[in-house]
């Protein structure tokens, strides 16, 4: 089902412009001026409403995230739960007064924006991690290419990617998840961890959880997971 346009979408992302990535293409090889530093940069593709990039920004205080969303409308509740976040931990800030306190996190940010351009956008070894969560399945055979797990994607992923980073997939497709895994089989990935029911296993400590894996599970639905490692040589 379509989601029905948001009335002020454009005024609402427009008042979190601190955290978005207006033009990708100015920062092309040059993320320290995204970030200001030089911390390692994970990549989400596929965001929704931010739950996700929002919980491993917090966990990875010395990494930033970019976290990439096609709808505007959607990607405009991820922005404002970044802004949010960070006024509310700045105002927790000033009514501590501690002088020696550290800088504020302010390592995420939002690119709206279709994942076919990633590669335009971004310079090879950009990033040190790339996280896809429950991405369209396109069952219709005709449409696979449209797949985020495709082989031309994840030859292009190899090129933005540092190699031998990690890549994190989840999903409640269960075909979708069996395709990828011979996917990233025949792309030369190292397959580490594997679960056709995530939230079975019992240490769930490096999960982050998406509004849609939250839904799915409430549902019943088994949540499938996969990390693999990118090949050590980079691009092909």
């Amino acid at each position: 089902m379509r989601m029905r346009k948001k009335k002020h979408s454009a005024e609402r992302i427009a008042a979190c412009s601190d955290f978005l990535i207006g033009d990708p293409a100015i920062f092309y090889g040059r993320p320290r001026d995204i970030f200001g530093n030089d911390d390692p940069v994970l990549l989400e593709i596929g965001c929704g409403k931010g739950d996700f990039a929002l919980g491993l920004a917090e966990r990875n205080e010395h990494k930033n995230v970019i976290a990439v969303e096609r709808i505007p409308d959607v990607a405009m509740f991820a922005l404002e739960k970044a802004k949010a976040d960070f006024e509310r931990r700045r105002t927790a800030r000033e009514a501590d007064d501690n002088a020696d306190a550290p800088p504020l996190r302010d390592n995420l940010r939002v690119l709206i924006g279709n994942a076919d351009y990633l590669a335009d956008w971004f310079a090879p070894g950009t990033f040190s991690g790339l996280y896809i969560n429950f991405c369209d399945p396109w069952p219709k055979k005709g449409y696979y290419k449209r797949r985020l797990t495709a082989p031309g994607f994840l030859g292009m992923y190899r090129k933005i990617v540092k190699p031998g980073s990690i890549l994190e997939f989840k999903t409640d497709h269960g075909d979708l998840f069996s395709w990828s895994l011979e996917q990233f089989d025949a792309a030369g990935f190292d397959i580490l961890k594997v679960s056709e029911d995530l939230h079975s296993l019992p240490d769930l400590s490096f999960n982050i959880e998406t509004e849609h894996e939250r839904k799915f599970s409430a549902e019943g639905k088994p949540i499938y997971f996969a990390r693999v490692r990118f090949p050590s040589g980079g691009e092909e």
